[in-house]
């Protein structure tokens, strides 16, 4: 769901600060949550998921918007942040979250290297082929620290956040920077 965009003509020194440390805190933050937060039941279908798969994906949304301002540095605050993961909760939870990213990544970079599609479209797409396998590869490795973490109520909701995170940075992109420049 990156955007690899240059930034924008508001973009400040201070701005971009403040966006790379929400989203390097905010990835060892989520990734902690899913060691403690309590398992919650779908009523009437008795699927219990981690409440914490649904704001997952707002971690792409800072993401993207990090991105925007550094570049590929936010390689860089990645790192950091799994690092700080691995403090707060466990090398094998920084593993699954890193590799993880790096699978979102790469998917981003194909789909943003090799196709031609408008900038609002290539997130869409983006997002849509990484979502489900991310979040896949992520969980498989959550379950092996706590059970109960790959299971399909954790991934439908997982995905659902990460795709509501790419329809946020469709319609901004879509509403502002190409409608902008037309």
């Amino acid at each position: 769901m990156s955007t690899y965009a240059t930034k924008e003509p508001f973009s400040t020194p201070t701005r971009a600060v403040i966006i790379t440390l929400v989203y390097v805190l905010l990835i060892p933050f989520i990734n902690w949550s899913f060691t403690w937060a309590p398992m919650v039941e779908l009523p009437g279908l008795g699927w219990m998921f981690n409440p914490v798969t649904i704001v997952t994906g707002l971690v792409l949304v800072v993401r993207d918007f990090a991105q925007r301002e550094i570049g590929h540095w936010v390689l860089l605050a990645m790192a950091i942040a799994l690092g700080l993961t691995w403090v707060t909760s466990g090398g094998e939870l920084a593993l699954a979250s890193g590799i993880a990213f790096a699978v979102s990544e790469m998917i981003d970079w194909l789909v943003f290297t090799f196709t031609k599609l408008k900038l609002s479209s290539r997130v869409l797409l983006s997002s849509a082929i990484a979502a489900p396998i991310d979040t896949s590869v992520f969980l498989l490795g959550a379950e092996a620290i706590r059970d109960g973490m790959f299971t399909l109520p954790n991934v439908a909701m997982s995905i659902i956040g990460k795709m509501l995170g790419a329809f946020v940075i469709w319609w901004i992109i879509r509403n502002t920077m190409e409608r902008d420049s037309a």
